[in-house]
């Protein structure tokens, strides 16, 4: 293995991309037209919107929907994950037109400030949401407000390279090859486009939210994961406090042994968390 210069980076961020990707699901039906999105409804009762992770499908809260009812669940599946194909997601940017495209869907569903709940790439997105305004409240699931800060970059350096890289991934034959192989060897990865998982990668790396927090007047829970070393743990919670600190309300909980999948690594554990955190 190289590790050194953009080479090490480059397996950094391929790194991030099979670390973020979850278990996939099938593609949903879905009443709501969009080029960038398909929604799915499950359930009755109080509106939760549930937004997974990179290169994951809605899949990732079947535990969820069987184990936290009461409740109506809007699943949203980005194209080019999971099985969808890209559409409007094909190239360009991708995080904020998503989240513009959520936005819609709310609008035209006609819900009125739905709970917000984001694994990953999606907890990026429902902090988006949640600072237009959108959200009753908003939990965030394993994901820093920098994306590049998930792998222990910043958004100012990282970023850069991640401009680099996307570019070697998309347009050279060995960065395509290279991120086949993330997209054939990572859980949940199978039927996503390594194209817009490239641009997701670098849109996340150019993005910091912390700047932003304090203009979240919703309640903000953030899930992390933390592994069994305790010294290990002590640091991620020190990142996650340091991370989140903007939003002085906001309420950090951690939740192990657990990878990157909480949700699947813990699943009554964490259905407790969500069953509390949608109890208001």
């Amino acid at each position: 293995m190289t590790t050194n210069g953009l080479d090490r980076r480059a397996l950094l961020l391929g790194a991030m991309a099979a670390g973020m990707v979850a278990q996939g699901g099938t593609a949903w039906a879905a009443p709501f037209a969009s080029r960038r999105i398909a929604m799915n409804v499950r359930g009755t009762g109080r509106d939760v919107i549930l937004i997974p992770g990179l290169a994951s499908g809605p899949g990732i809260w079947n535990g969820v929907l069987g184990g936290v009812p009461g409740y109506r669940y809007h699943l949203v599946h980005v194209r080019g994950f999971a099985g969808l194909a890209p559409e409007g997601n094909a190239s360009g940017a991708l995080l904020q037109p998503i989240a513009d495209e959520i936005a819609r869907y709310v609008s035209a569903a006609g819900l009125k400030r739905p709970a917000i709940v984001g694994h990953s790439m999606g907890g990026t997105l429902a902090m988006l949401l949640g600072l237009k305004g959108l959200a009753s409240r908003v939990m965030v699931v394993d994901m820093l407000p920098a994306g590049a800060a998930m792998v222990g970059g910043t958004a100012s350096g990282m970023g850069y390279l991640a401009d680099q890289l996307s570019g070697y991934f998309t347009g050279t034959q060995a960065g395509r090859r290279y991120l086949a192989q993330i997209v054939a060897q990572a859980p949940g990865a199978k039927g996503s486009d390594p194209d817009v998982i490239a641009n997701a990668l670098r849109d996340l790396a150019n993005t910091d939210l912390g700047p932003q927090l304090s203009r979240l007047t919703v309640p903000l829970e953030v899930v992390y994961a933390v592994g069994s070393d305790a010294q290990q743990a002590a640091s991620i919670t020190r990142s996650f406090q340091s991370a989140y600190a903007g939003k002085k309300s906001a309420v950090l909980k951690p939740l192990g042994p657990s990878g990157h999948m909480v949700m699947a690594d813990q699943p009554a554990r964490f259905n407790a968390v969500l069953k509390d955190f949608l109890t208001v």
